[in-house]
Protein backbone atom coordinates (compact mmCIF):
# COMPACT_ATOMS: atom_id res chain seq x y z
CA UNK A 1 0.00 0.00 0.00
CA UNK A 2 1.48 3.42 -0.83
CA UNK A 3 4.15 2.08 -2.38
CA UNK A 4 5.60 5.35 -4.45
CA UNK A 5 5.59 3.24 -7.91
CA UNK A 6 1.94 2.41 -7.01
CA UNK A 7 1.15 6.27 -6.75
CA UNK A 8 2.99 6.84 -10.07
CA UNK A 9 0.82 4.44 -11.92
CA UNK A 10 -2.14 5.47 -10.86
CA UNK A 11 -1.20 9.48 -11.91
CA UNK A 12 -0.61 8.52 -15.32
CA UNK A 13 -1.52 11.06 -17.70
CA UNK A 14 -4.59 10.57 -19.16
CA UNK A 15 -6.09 7.95 -17.15
CA UNK A 16 -9.75 7.64 -16.72
CA UNK A 17 -10.90 8.21 -12.98
CA UNK A 18 -13.90 7.13 -11.30
CA UNK A 19 -14.66 9.18 -8.61
CA UNK A 20 -16.78 7.46 -5.98
CA UNK A 21 -18.81 10.58 -3.86
CA UNK A 22 -18.23 13.01 -6.73
CA UNK A 23 -19.91 16.18 -5.11
CA UNK A 24 -21.74 18.50 -7.69
CA UNK A 25 -20.72 21.61 -4.76
CA UNK A 26 -17.73 23.03 -5.94
CA UNK A 27 -16.66 23.94 -2.35
CA UNK A 28 -16.20 20.40 -1.41
CA UNK A 29 -13.23 18.42 -1.78
CA UNK A 30 -15.12 15.76 -3.55
CA UNK A 31 -15.33 18.21 -6.14
CA UNK A 32 -12.57 20.54 -6.41
CA UNK A 33 -10.22 17.52 -6.17
CA UNK A 34 -11.63 15.55 -9.65
CA UNK A 35 -12.05 19.26 -11.40
CA UNK A 36 -8.29 20.06 -10.87
CA UNK A 37 -7.56 16.58 -12.21
CA UNK A 38 -9.59 16.78 -14.84
CA UNK A 39 -8.24 20.61 -15.49
CA UNK A 40 -4.80 18.47 -15.63
CA UNK A 41 -5.86 16.04 -18.74
CA UNK A 42 -7.57 13.38 -16.72
CA UNK A 43 -11.08 11.93 -17.56
CA UNK A 44 -13.30 12.02 -14.31
CA UNK A 45 -16.44 10.00 -14.55
CA UNK A 46 -19.07 10.34 -11.35
CA UNK A 47 -20.06 7.53 -9.44
CA UNK A 48 -23.05 8.64 -7.28
CA UNK A 49 -26.60 7.84 -7.56
CA UNK A 50 -27.23 11.40 -5.97
CA UNK A 51 -26.56 13.63 -9.28
CA UNK A 52 -27.10 13.38 -12.92
CA UNK A 53 -24.30 14.57 -14.32
CA UNK A 54 -21.04 16.46 -12.44
CA UNK A 55 -18.12 18.20 -14.44
CA UNK A 56 -19.70 17.95 -17.59
CA UNK A 57 -19.71 14.18 -17.35
CA UNK A 58 -22.87 11.73 -16.67
CA UNK A 59 -22.70 9.91 -13.45
CA UNK A 60 -23.60 6.55 -12.70
CA UNK A 61 -25.14 5.39 -9.85
CA UNK A 62 -22.52 2.11 -9.27
CA UNK A 63 -19.27 0.82 -10.75
CA UNK A 64 -20.93 -1.91 -12.05
CA UNK A 65 -22.78 0.93 -13.88
CA UNK A 66 -19.95 2.49 -14.82
CA UNK A 67 -18.56 -0.84 -16.57
CA UNK A 68 -21.77 -1.89 -17.97
CA UNK A 69 -22.14 1.33 -20.05
CA UNK A 70 -19.04 0.24 -21.68
CA UNK A 71 -16.47 2.30 -19.53
CA UNK A 72 -13.48 0.83 -17.41
CA UNK A 73 -11.76 3.53 -15.05
CA UNK A 74 -7.70 2.81 -14.53
CA UNK A 75 -8.46 4.02 -10.98
CA UNK A 76 -11.28 4.12 -8.30
CA UNK A 77 -10.86 7.47 -6.70
CA UNK A 78 -12.93 7.33 -3.00
CA UNK A 79 -14.79 9.88 -1.29
CA UNK A 80 -16.63 7.92 1.24
CA UNK A 81 -16.48 7.47 4.95
CA UNK A 82 -14.51 3.91 5.82
CA UNK A 83 -17.91 2.42 6.85
CA UNK A 84 -18.19 2.47 2.78
CA UNK A 85 -14.67 0.74 2.11
CA UNK A 86 -15.61 -3.14 2.27
CA UNK A 87 -19.04 -2.24 -0.31
CA UNK A 88 -16.74 -0.86 -2.66
CA UNK A 89 -13.53 -3.19 -2.62
CA UNK A 90 -16.17 -6.20 -2.90
CA UNK A 91 -17.61 -4.71 -5.90
CA UNK A 92 -13.86 -3.60 -7.70
CA UNK A 93 -12.95 -7.44 -7.23
CA UNK A 94 -16.43 -8.75 -9.14
CA UNK A 95 -15.25 -6.53 -11.58
CA UNK A 96 -11.91 -7.21 -11.81
CA UNK A 97 -11.18 -3.73 -11.66
CA UNK A 98 -7.07 -3.09 -10.41
CA UNK A 99 -6.50 0.02 -8.77
CA UNK A 100 -8.40 1.99 -5.28
CA UNK A 101 -7.00 5.50 -4.14
CA UNK A 102 -8.86 6.57 -1.01
CA UNK A 103 -8.68 9.94 0.07
CA UNK A 104 -6.70 11.61 2.71
CA UNK A 105 -7.98 10.83 6.13
CA UNK A 106 -10.23 8.10 5.37
CA UNK A 107 -8.61 4.41 6.04
CA UNK A 108 -9.76 0.82 6.52
CA UNK A 109 -6.65 -1.28 6.59
CA UNK A 110 -8.98 -4.76 7.28
CA UNK A 111 -10.14 -3.70 3.32
CA UNK A 112 -6.62 -2.55 1.97
CA UNK A 113 -5.19 -5.72 2.73
CA UNK A 114 -8.33 -7.37 1.54
CA UNK A 115 -7.95 -5.74 -1.88
CA UNK A 116 -3.90 -6.07 -2.09
CA UNK A 117 -5.07 -9.98 -1.45
CA UNK A 118 -6.95 -10.02 -4.66
CA UNK A 119 -4.40 -7.85 -6.71
CA UNK A 120 -5.77 -4.53 -6.61
CA UNK A 121 -3.21 -1.55 -6.44
CA UNK A 122 -3.87 0.23 -3.34
CA UNK A 123 -3.17 3.71 -2.77
CA UNK A 124 -5.15 5.08 0.75
CA UNK A 125 -4.99 8.20 2.85
CA UNK A 126 -3.56 10.20 0.74
CA UNK A 127 -4.76 13.14 -1.16
CA UNK A 128 -4.92 12.86 -5.57
CA UNK A 129 -4.64 16.50 -5.96
CA UNK A 130 -1.40 16.91 -3.73
CA UNK A 131 0.42 13.71 -4.97
CA UNK A 132 -0.36 15.38 -8.48
CA UNK A 133 1.32 18.50 -7.60
CA UNK A 134 4.33 16.73 -6.20
CA UNK A 135 4.89 14.47 -9.61
CA UNK A 136 4.74 17.37 -11.38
Amino acid sequence: MNEPTTLQSMLKPGSTIAVIGLSDNPAKPSNYVPAYMQQHGYRIVPVNPAVSAVLGETAYPSLTALTAAGITPDVVNVFRLPKFIPAIVDEMIALGLTRIWVQQGITDLESAARAEAAGIHVVMDRCIMVEHRHSA
